[in-house]
């Protein structure tokens, strides 16, 4: 595959800096997880194995190798150095300090090995007021502005859907494929900086653009957008559905599919999508009549027919049973675990390479299930490795 000759360390907590090497181990990259003796805090979020592993570990170390270390022992440092020397890219999601305390900022890790790719990922970066401060993917969430907006007055909402930090790791991912490109070219590393918060505001932009533009001050709407109609969420009598009209041409269909062409076509206060977002309330409540005469899949297949994008809202267990899901072959069993009573429905590369290949070929491993095997291949005797566990450093 892609990236088999690269080594990544992974130093990362939490999703941002671990789905990022999990990407680069998809592509083939030789991955090994340091967490702490016992487990990092990651590996037990939303406990589904007998021992309490989590489905956040089930999706962010697969095809990973685990060694188990207790950073910071003073003797961990050597390892570190070992290891460090074999690398080719260091994923560490800490604060500047934090990573300098431990050894694994660049100037300390390019000592070491002079064309290091050190890929680090923080809540708001190195430099800034809150550059101490740590945080989470709903504090990127909150301080872009996207929970204000998602949610309605007086009760900002945020997405269950941790997107600040997943699209953090991919970031990364991206950028570490143009460092490994870079030194290809010239010889040289370098380190690879990404924030939550610039995450959030990269992905929320084009409401900061127009907000920056114009100081429009929009308000939370909920489900529904504010720049179109009818994009909203609907009840239909078994359910809900969600369309989203964009465009003169959707719009001409939905008046069509309405039986109504001239009437909503004829009318200026619906002659863009602006102004259909401006004065959505009638066409919504008409939308809302047409859903509440219909079920879900009769709505669906009229809005399809009429060439309308539309979908149900699902539950996660009918997402998981959906027709489209299962041709997509996103979802990969993994069962291979200890404690796992049943397949774990773990989310694939979700890219399709026609040449490089890619994705799940291993579960996660188990915390330090690779120790000995790694430190074996750095030069360390058994005896060596005894005294390391004897001294608690393992």
């Amino acid at each position: 595959m892609l990236l088999n000759n690269v080594r990544v360390l992974d130093f990362g907590r939490y999703v941002a800096g671990p789905y990022c090497a999990t990407l680069l181990g998809y592509l083939g990259a030789d991955v090994i997880r340091i967490e702490r003796r016992g487990g990092g805090e990651d590996r037990f979020i939303a406990p589904i194995t007998a021992g309490g592993e989590g489905a956040v570990l089930f999706q962010t170390a697969c095809n990973k190798r685990s060694l188990a270390l207790e950073l910071t022992h003073p003797a961990a440092r050597e390892v570190i150095a070992r290891l460090v020397a074999t690398a080719d890219v260091v994923v560490v999601n800490l604060p500047a300090d934090a990573r300098a305390k431990l050894g694994l900022d660049y100037a300390a890790l390019r000592a070491i090995r002079q064309d290091i790719i050190l890929v680090s990922q923080s809540a708001f970066g190195d430099v800034g007021p809150y550059r101490q401060r740590g945080g989470f993917d709903g504090v990127g969430q909150a301080m872009s502005g996207a929970m204000y907006i998602t949610g309605t007055p007086g009760a900002p909402a945020k997405a269950a859907a941790p997107y600040v930090d997943y699209t953090t790791a991919v970031l990364c991912a991206f950028g570490t494929l143009a460092a490994l490109m870079h030194r290809q070219q010239t010889g040289e590393g370098q380190e690879v900086q990404a924030t939550l918060l610039g995450t959030a505001l990269a992905v929320f932009g084009s409401h900061l653009i127009e907000q920056g533009a114009t100081g429009i001050n929009r308000v939370g709407t909920g489900n529904r957008v504010q720049t179109s109609a009818p994009s909203d969420v609907f009840a239909t009598r078994d359910g809900h559905i969600l369309t989203h009209v964009v465009g003169d041409g959707l719009f001409r269909r939905w008046a069509r599919l309405m039986g109504e062409e001239q009437h909503w076509m004829g009318d200026p206060r619906f002659a863009t999508d602006q102004s259909r977002g401006d004065h959505s309330e009638p066409i919504l409540e008409r939308m809302r009549a047409w859903c509440r005469e219909r079920t879900c899949a009769e709505a669906l297949a009229s809005l399809q027919q009429a060439g309308i994008p539309a979908g149900p809202i699902l539950t996660p267990q009918q997402a998981l049973e959906d027709p489209q899901v299962a041709a997509m072959h996103m979802l990969r069993d993994v069962a291979d675990y200890p404690g796992l009573a049943a397949a774990a429905p773990v989310p694939d590369l979700p890219i399709r390479l026609s040449r490089c290949g890619g994705g799940i070929e291993r579960p996660p491993p188990q915390t330090g299930e690779h120790t000995e095997e790694i430190l074996r291949s750095l030069g360390y005797s058994a005896s060596d490795i005894a005294a390391l566990r004897a001294d608690d450093v393992l």
